[in-house]
């Protein structure tokens, strides 16, 4: 590989970089051809991108990236392909569905919306958090549920209690 293409494969990989907020670094080395076709069609099917890539060009890409990469770095040895999605835990449950299977990929570390997790036994951790699109509706269903409360009382026996209250104070008026 000339200097060049080094060169261009780095900024490649900055673009990429700087573009996600959701990186894994994962080992898949050992795999045979239809198993690693097989951990590509997974990804493929959960929106989720799957590189082999060369340790010295992703460190100095994340060396020239503005976002924190730091606590990476000592992940970068041995073979590493990379893991990007748009949801931060859809790699970490594809690792773990795709090892039941086989004991490979092993998670190197990762990065998500500028944590770090480093080493195999962040998988569990990773796995359960959640994404944006499931707080959002944990939320929502904390701002209904009070709501929900006061309509279900009112509709039930305490409901009838304050339209009797009501109509004999209407009474008591007239």
């Amino acid at each position: 590989m000339t200097r060049e293409e080094k060169n261009n494969a780095i900024e490649e990989l900055v673009t990429i970089l700087e573009g996600t907020n959701i990186l894994y670094i994962a080992d898949i080395a050992g795999l045979d051809a239809e198993t690693t076709s097989n951990l590509r069609r997974a990804a493929f099917k959960n929106d989720i991108k799957l590189s082999v890539v060369k340790n010295t060009l992703l460190k100095k890409a994340m060396e020239r990236s503005e976002k924190p990469f730091d606590g990476l770095f000592e992940t970068l040895k041995g073979n590493s392909s990379i893991m990007i999605a748009e949801t931060g835990n859809a790699p970490a449950k594809l690792i773990k569905e795709f090892r039941k299977k086989s004991d490979k990929p092993i998670l190197k570390g990762a990065y998500i919306e500028e944590a770090i997790y480093v080493g195999d036994d962040q998988l569990d951790a990773l796995s359960n958090i959640k994404s944006k699109e499931e707080l959002i509706g944990d939320v929502i269903m904390l701002l209904q549920s009070p709501a929900k409360n006061v309509i279900s009382a009112l509709q039930g026996s305490a409901g009838n209690k304050v339209a009797g209250l009501v109509k004999a104070l209407e009474e008591r008026a007239q």
